[in-house]
C-alpha cells in the first residue's frame, strides 16, 4: 500500500537502470487497498490514520510517494491553539466547503462524496466535485456507487465476527481446521483467524491476479486461494505484513462454515439488514443494481479507468454510497445495533472494537481488523483502502460518537489524492477533536541522540514484500534509506507526502517526528534490526542485508549496464571509424572470432535485461492486467531466457579468458574482463532479484 530516493545518472544504461529502481507502489501500507504493495515505507496509521496499506502500494497493494496536496489556502483549524470548534452540519458544511473544491482542483481530482455521523444520526451527506467527467454528472452521497477499496475488509470482519458469536469461529484455532486446503506451516506454527486479522500470518506479498479487467479471466476467490498459495516469510505471529491474501482466506472460511457464497452471505446478515441497498461485493456490477456508478480516473483530466476487479474480493471488492457507509457506521457505534437489527450484539461488538494484540504505548494497534490507534488524544477505529483510482477513509471516533467517511474517485495528478486525504482526516480532527500540543520538540537532546542515530542509520526493506518470483527485484532495487545527521537527529523519507521527514529522540532507541507524534522504534527480531512505525501496525521495516542491499545491487546494474552498452555502442562505431579511414582491421582470425563471440553475448545479455523490463515496466506505472495467469506463458518464456543470458555469461567469461593467449592489446584483454565481469554481474542482480528463477506464483 508503499517513499523512494530517486538515484539518477547520466548514461542510457543509467536510465534503465533507474526504471528498474523506481517501482510505483501504493504509498501506505495501512491502507494497504488492493494496490500492490508499498515498497519500504513507513506509513500512517489509522488507514493514514485509520488504515491509510497500505492507504497493499491496491490495489493494498504493496506506488509512488504521493506528495502532499493542499487542501485549504493555508488558514488553520484551531490544532495549534487548542481552539474547538463545534462538530455540527453548519460549521462542518462550510469547513468542507472551503477545503474540498481546492483539493480537487489543485490535485486534478474528479470527485469525492464524503458522510458523517454523530450521536445516532446522519450530521452531514455530500458530494464535491463529478461522478463522470465528460457527461458533467455531479457526486450524490446517496445514489453515487464508488470503490473502497481495502476499506471493504471491514465488513470481512464483521462476519467473521458474526460466526465468532455464533461460537463457529475461534479465532485462536488453526485456519486449517476450516479449510479443503492446507496453509502450509513451514515454521512449525499454525495460521489462525487471529494472525489473519492482525495482518501476522507471515505470508508474502504477490500481484498476479489481484486485478482483472475482464470477468472472463477473472477467477473466484476460492481458485485463487488454491491456486496462489503465498510463501510464508515469517513464522506467524512474528512480523506484521500487511497481506490481502489472508483476508481473502477469511473470507473464504466465511463462506464454507456459512454454507452460503461469502457475497450472498454479507447481503443477507449485512447489507440488506442495514438498509445498505446500494452495497455490494459483486463483482462486475449486477444488473439493474441501484445508483450511479462513478468513473474512476487516474486523474480528472485523463480519460476514465475500466471496471476494476479486485480478485481477492473480500479484501477490496465492494461498491456503495456515502450514505450506505453512513449506515454502517452508526451501527458499529451503536454497539452492533441500528434499527433494530443486531448486526453484531453489544458484547461482540466491544470485542471487535478491542485490541487483538500488544504494541508499545502510543503505538498503533490491530483490533480485530480495524487499525486502532490514538489521535490527538482519541481513540481512532479505521481502515482506508486503495484501488488504482478510488482512494477511501473511514474513522470511527467510538467515545465520541462520531464517525467520518470520504471516498475520492482519482489518484490524482502526481498522487496528489494521498495528501489531500491525510489532510482532511487530520484537519477534521484538529479542528474537532484538537490535542495538546507537545513539548518534546524543545526538550533537551538526549546524550545518547548521535549513538542511537548511528545505530538505526542503514538501508531498510518492508516486512510487506515479494521475495519469490521477478517482482522481487523492485524491492531489492528500491530500499528506504534511513540517515543520520551530524546534530543527532535522523531524516526518513517520507511515504505519503514526499520528501525527507526529520526526528529527534525522545526516549531510548525512540524518535519522534519534529513537529508531529509519529514515532518510529529500533527493536530487534529474530536477529534482525526491525524499525516499527507507531501509525502503522501492519508493516515494518527490517534491515537489508550486504548482499539484498540497493546500495550493492544497483552499483552492480549500473555499472554492468554501462560497460555492456558502450560494448555495443562501440562496435558498430569502431567498424565506421575504419571505414571512414578505409583502414584494414589487423587483428588476427582468432581475436576476431573471440571479439564476435563478445559481441554477441552482450547482444543476447541486454536483450534479456531488456525483456524483463518491457514485462516489469506495467508496474511503474501500476498497470496490473498483465500480471494473470492467462499469460503465464509469456511470463515462463521470458523466465526461460534466462538461459540465454547464462550461456552469453559463459560465452563473455570463455572470450576474456581466450583473449589472454591472443594477439590482442593490454586494451582489449582489460576491456574483454570488464565484460565478463559486466555479463556475472547482471547474473547477480538476475539471480538475487529472482529474474533467473523459475516461479509463476509472484
Amino acid at each position: 500500500m508503499k517513499a523512494r530516493l530517486p538515484t539518477k545518472f547520466l548514461s542510457g544504461a543509467a536510465l534503465l537502470c533507474a526504471a528498474l529502481a523506481l517501482p510505483s507502489f501504493a504509498a501506505d501500507p495501512k491502507q494497504a487497498p488492493t494496490e500492490p504493495a508499498p515498497v519500504p515505507a513507513l506509513a500512517r496509521t489509522p488507514q493514514d490514520k485509520a488504515g491509510a496499506a497500505l492507504k497493499e502500494r491496491l490495489p493494498e497493494n504493496p506506488l509512488p510517494a504521493a506528495p502532499r496536496a493542499p487542501v485549504s489556502d493555508g488558514a488553520t483549524d484551531g490544532a495549534t491553539d487548542g481552539t474547538t470548534h463545534a462538530l455540527d452540519a453548519a460549521d462542518l458544511g462550510a469547513w468542507l466547503d472551503g477545503r474540498v473544491p481546492y483539493a480537487l482542483k489543485s490535485g486534478d481530482i474528479g470527485g469525492m462524496v464524503i458522510s458523517v455521523v454523530k450521536d445516532g444520526k446522519v450530521l452531514l451527506q455530500k458530494g464535491y466535485g463529478l461522478a463522470d467527467v465528460a457527461a458533467r454528472v455531479s457526486m450524490d452521497p446517496a445514489d453515487t456507487l464508488v470503490r473502497i477499496g481495502s476499506t471493504s475488509k471491514l465488513f470481512t470482519w464483521t462476519a467473521v465476527m458474526q460466526l465468532v458469536q455464533q461460537g463457529k469461529i475461534d479465532l485462536d484455532r488453526n485456519v486449517n481446521d476450516y479449510l479443503d486446503f492446507k496453509i502450509a506451516e513451514p515454521y512449525g506454527k499454525p495460521v489462525t483467524m487471529r494472525h489473519l486479522m492482525n495482518h501476522r500470518a507471515g505470508f508474502e506479498e504477490g500481484l498476479k491476479d489481484l486485478l482483472s479487467y475482464d470477468p472472463q479471466r477473472t477467477p473466484s476467490t476460492e481458485r485463487y486461494l488454491k491456486d496462489h498459495p503465498r510463501p510464508m516469510l515469517f513464522a506467524p505471529g512474528a512480523v506484521p505484513a500487511y497481506s490481502n491474501y489472508g483476508v481473502a482466506l477469511a473470507g473464504y472460511i466465511v463462506q464454507r462454515l456459512s454454507g452460503e457464497p461469502f457475497e450472498a452471505y454479507v447481503e443477507r446478515h449485512i447489507f440488506r439488514p442495514l438498509g445498505m441497498t446500494h452495497t455490494t461485493f459483486v463483482q462486475p456490477l449486477p444488473a439493474n443494481f441501484p445508483g450511479t456508478l462513478s468513473k474512476g480516473y487516474r486523474s480528472a483530466s485523463e480519460p476514465p479507468s475500466e471496471f476494476e476487479m479486485v480478485v481477492t474480493a473480500p479484501a477490496g471488492s465492494v461498491t456503495t454510497t456515502a450514505a450506505d457507509m453512513a449506515r454502517f457506521m452508526l451501527a458499529h457505534l451503536q454497539q452492533g445495533s441500528l434499527d433494530g437489527y443486531a448486526m453484531l450484539d453489544p458484547a461482540t461488538t466491544a470485542r471487535m472494537h478491542g485490541a487483538t494484540e500488544s504494541a508499545p504505548e502510543g503505538f498503533a494497534r490491530m483490533a480485530h481488523g480495524f487499525f486502532l490507534a490514538t489521535q490527538n488524544g482519541r481513540t481512532v477505529l479505521g481502515h482506508g483502502g486503495d484501488t488504482v483510482v478510488f482512494h477511501t477513509e473511514l474513522g470511527l471516533l467510538p467515545q465520541e460518537g462520531v464517525g467520518i467517511f470520504f471516498t475520492f474517485n482519482s489518484r490524482g495528478k502526481d498522487a496528489a489524492t494521498y495528501g489531500a486525504r491525510k489532510e482532511l482526516f487530520d484537519g477534521f480532527m484538529d479542528r474537532y477533536f484538537p490535542g495538546a500540543a507537545s513539548a518534546a520538540d524543545t526538550a533537551p537532546a538526549l546524550a545518547t541522540a548521535k549513538e542511537d542515530a548511528h545505530r538505526i542509520a542503514g538501508r531498510y526493506e518492508g516486512s510487506r514484500r515479494v521475495e519469490h518470483g521477478f517482482l522481487s527485484v523492485l524491492y531489492l532495487l528500491d530500499q528506504t534509506v534511513i540517515a543520520a545527521t551530524p546534530d543527532g537527529t535522523i531524516k526518513v523519507p517520507d511515504p505519503v507526502v514526499g520528501g525527507l521527514v526529520e526526528y529527534r529522540e525522545v526516549a531510548p532507541q525512540r524518535w519522534r517526528k519534529i513537529g508531529g507524534a509519529q514515532t518510529l522504534m529500533l527493536t530487534e527480531v529474530d536477529g534482525v534490526k526491525t524499525v516499527v512505525d507507531s501509525e502503522n501496525p501492519v508493516s515494518v521495516l527490517q534491515e537489508a542485508s550486504f548482499l539484498r542491499s540497493t546500495s550493492l545491487n544497483l552499483t552492480v546494474l549500473s555499472l554492468s549496464v554501462l560497460v555492456l552498452l558502450a560494448t555495443l555502442v562501440m562496435w558498430p562505431l569502431g567498424a565506421l571509424l575504419r571505414r571512414a579511414d578505409r583502414a584494414v582491421s589487423g587483428a588476427s582470425p582468432e581475436l576476431r572470432r573471440l571479439r564476435r563471440v563478445q559481441r554477441v553475448a552482450v547482444a543476447v545479455a541486454m536483450a534479456w535485461l531488456f525483456v524483463w523490463f518491457l514485462l516489469i515496466q506495467p508496474v511503474l506505472v501500476t498497470d496490473l492486467r498483465l500480471y494473470s495467469y492467462a499469460n503465464d506463458w509469456l511470463v515462463g518464456l521470458v523466465e526461460a531466457s534466462g538461459l540465454l543470458a547464462v550461456a552469453a555469461a559463459v560465452a563473455g567469461v570463455w572470450a576474456a579468458w581466450r583473449m589472454r593467449r591472443a594477439d590482442a592489446s593490454a586494451l582489449a584483454r582489460t576491456w574483454s574482463v570488464l565484460v565478463a565481469l559486466a555479463l556475472l554481474g547482471l547474473l547477480w542482480v538476475g539471480a538475487v532479484g529472482q529474474l533467473l528463477a523459475w516461479n509463476l506464483n509472484y
